[in-house]
């Protein structure tokens, strides 16, 4: 395999049963190099093995005042040395790119991973240590893969010189023989200490990171506060512990480097004042000892591989494992395939009645095998039913309940992280979570409560896989962007006033939240998916701005399956279908004006209104003003009556009802 051939067109599958067997399974991968590697690895460390042979024999040469010797050893010298470079160069080009290939196999592994668990992603592992994994972690990986070739021709050499030293002078080879493992055993045992004091330091490195990152994103608001100084007090306590950590992790490399010095010296010492008294009893020659003396030096490069290959393994297969626990994340749970595709949706799990929608379980297209599966969607756990080609909206009163609801309507199977294996979100018929993975994302788009906007010019942000079927401008009108296009055509750096040119930073976060919000929005239009699913879509916008991009949206999606999750009256007026879930179940369907009317629990969570209240409101007859509408007109922001409160702010819908003590009224009052 060449770095050329990169990336790999299947990057196989990982053994992530522990660290140790995944580094293992890595290694299995790339045969071919490490054997490459090897060789010449091995190739290198004999010619450097021989040379102290070829300097001695040209001493003795010398001492012999033989010049056809003296001359034989210079020209052995030489091409040793020839060997030596040719070896060492391509024995760096075969480790480095064991190294490389290491590294992008296990980042190409990530990459899909993280593509196929999506949104699920984070909810079963930390952000952080994906980042961890995925950088730091990867050149530890490599870092071990590379270092195995270069061991392994260690391993080879010392023995060679080691059983030549016996050979050549019993004495000597017995010194060296017993020297040498005694100093490769001897870092041993500090290297577990000081991997886990670089460990911390990582972790607390990452904390300060972190805080750092999250006092940038809110600096608008700690300014708006007077917050910097105690958020500037806390990263400098951050950093502080960084540093303590940092400079308590470099005294045991200190104490590493001082044994890996010391150890080697000591036996240098050793052999040459044992050697040394044997030349002056004339027991062996100079040359001799010279050869010696070259041989134990040579032998201490070995050495620095073995504790090297040590050093590795204890950084990397901590790294190891946790690439291989982000790696056993799957996006369906064990025996949550026994659950999908059983079960058949019906109108009965939602209580009211409505018109029979069509369910198709074929896909839509000509092509049946990779088409796109179309119909109504349908949560099983819940009893939700989207119909094909409507807007429906549904209000839940928990907030995060919504969220793991929507995320279940998109196949992503919060399930998995919850512990609990319920059953898969169906999609004509077909369950999503038995779909291949493109299908499934080509089938339902969710965007949830807090979507990311990319770095890079609005073109990039909205070239994103679509039908083709609504052009960037159609979208950007229906989530009604065009004060935040005028805003990046001012802000366009190249002068062009051009907003599609216009840069926008990381995460968007020179753009206001309602901004973000609607070029998200407009980046979910644009895909055009067969299903899209909303999770709070204006919740940052006004209420004026949220009427027009309700009246946008339904426009721009008619006829496409959209689901909305709101408790916008806004946007709940405009909706074909609204379907109120409560506790995880659906309680009520219909529309909005007939939910108000029939349904506490609904007229609870949208007006925010409790039912005390209501009833209180009712029993007073109030006289019609002049100025209040005749009855039955319908008007922008009118009362409770139809739900719409107006545009102020201490009218904005809210996601939750409006208190416990309501809603036990209210559930008295039915019983």
């Amino acid at each position: 395999m060449q770095i050329r051939d990169l990336p790999f067109a299947d990057p196989g599958v990982p053994d992530v049963r522990s660290g140790a067997r995944f580094l293992l399974w890595l290694g299995r991968q790339q045969v071919g190099g490490q054997l490459k590697a090897v060789a010449w690895g091995i190739a290198h460390m004999a010619a450097v093995a021989l040379l102290p042979a070829a300097v001695g024999f040209a001493v003795q040469a010398v001492v012999d005042r033989s010049g056809g010797r003296l001359a034989l050893g210079g020209g052995l010298v030489a091409v040793l040395g020839v060997l030596i470079a040719l070896g060492d160069t391509m024995l760096h080009r075969a480790a480095v790119t064991n190294w490389i290939t290491a590294a992008a196999r296990l980042q190409q592994l990530l990459s899909r991973r993280t593509a196929e668990l999506g949104a699920t992603l984070t909810r079963q592992v930390a952000a952080g240590e994906v980042t961890a994994v995925s950088t730091g972690d990867v050149e530890k990986i490599g870092w071990f893969i590379e270092g195995v070739s270069r061991f392994t021709a260690a391993v080879v050499a010392s023995v060679g010189v080691c059983a030549g030293l016996l050979v050549y002078r019993t004495e000597l080879g017995l010194v060296v023989a017993c020297g040498l493992p005694v100093l490769a055993l001897s870092v041993l045992p500090l290297l577990p200490r000081a991997a886990r004091r670089a460990d911390e330091q990582r972790e607390k490195a990452g904390r300060a990171t972190e805080l750092a990152a999250d006092t940038v994103a809110g600096l608008r608001v700690l300014r708006g506060i007077g917050g910097e100084e105690l958020f500037l007090a806390r990263y400098q306590n951050a950093s502080q512990e960084v540093r303590r950590a940092a400079v308590h992790s470099a005294r045991m490399w200190a104490l590493i480097s001082a044994v890996q010095v010391a150890l080697p010296g000591l036996l240098l010492i050793a052999v040459v004042g044992y050697g040394a008294r044997l030349a002056l009893d004339g027991r062996i020659s100079v040359g001799e000892l010279v050869t010696v003396y070259g041989a134990v030096t040579f032998l201490l490069f070995p050495l620095r591989q073995f504790e090297e290959i040590a050093m590795a393994y204890a950084f990397s297969r901590p790294s190891a494992e946790r690439a291989a626990r982000v790696l056993a994340l799957r996006r369906t749970p064990p025996g949550a395939d026994a659950l999908t595709g059983t079960a058949e949706p019906t109108c009965t799990a939602e209580p009211t009645g409505s018109a029979e929608p069509t369910r198709s379980a074929e896909p839509t297209g000509a092509d049946g095998a990779d088409a796109v599966p179309g119909g109504d969607l349908y949560d099983p756990g819940s009893g939700l039913l989207a119909p094909a080609g409507l807007l429906t909206v549904v209000v839940c009163g928990d907030p995060d309940a919504a969220g793991r609801l929507a995320d279940r309507l998109g196949g992503h199977a919060p399930h998995a992280v919850e512990g609990g294996a319920g059953p898969s979100a169906l999609l004509g018929g077909a369950a999503l979570d038995a779909l291949p993975l493109e299908r499934a994302r080509a089938a339902v788009l969710v965007q949830d409560k807090d979507p990311v906007l990319l770095s890079g010019t609005l073109t990039e942000l909205l070239d994103v896989p679509a039908s083709g079927a609504v052009p960037a401008a159609e979208a950007l009108a229906a989530a009604q962007c065009g004060d935040v296009l005028d805003a990046l055509g001012r802000a366009c750096a190249d002068g062009s006033g051009d907003p599609m040119r216009a840069r926008i930073t990381e995460r968007g976060r020179s753009l206001s939240g309602g901004q973000r919000q609607r070029l998200a929005l407009a980046r979910s239009l644009v895909a055009d998916p067969e299903v899209l699913v909303l999770d709070e879509p204006t919740s940052a916008v006004d209420s004026h701005t949220e009427a027009r991009i309700a009246d946008g949206l339904r426009g721009l999606r008619k006829g496409r399956t959209t689901v909305v999750f709101s408790s916008s009256p806004l946007l709940l007026d405009r909706a074909e279908r609204v379907v109120l879930v409560h506790e995880g179940t659906v309680t009520a369907v219909g529309t909005h004006r007939e939910l108000l009317r029939t349904t506490p629990d609904y007229r609870a969570v949208v007006t925010r209104e409790p039912e005390e209240e209501e009833e209180e409101e009712a029993a007073v007859p109030r006289t019609r003003d002049a100025a209040d509408p005749p009855p039955g007109d319908v008007h922008d922001g009118a009362g409770p009556e139809n739900g719409l409160l107006g545009p102020g702010p201490a009218h904005r819908p809210s996601a939750s009802p409006s208190g416990g003590t309501a809603r036990e009224q209210i559930e008295e009052e039915n019983a």
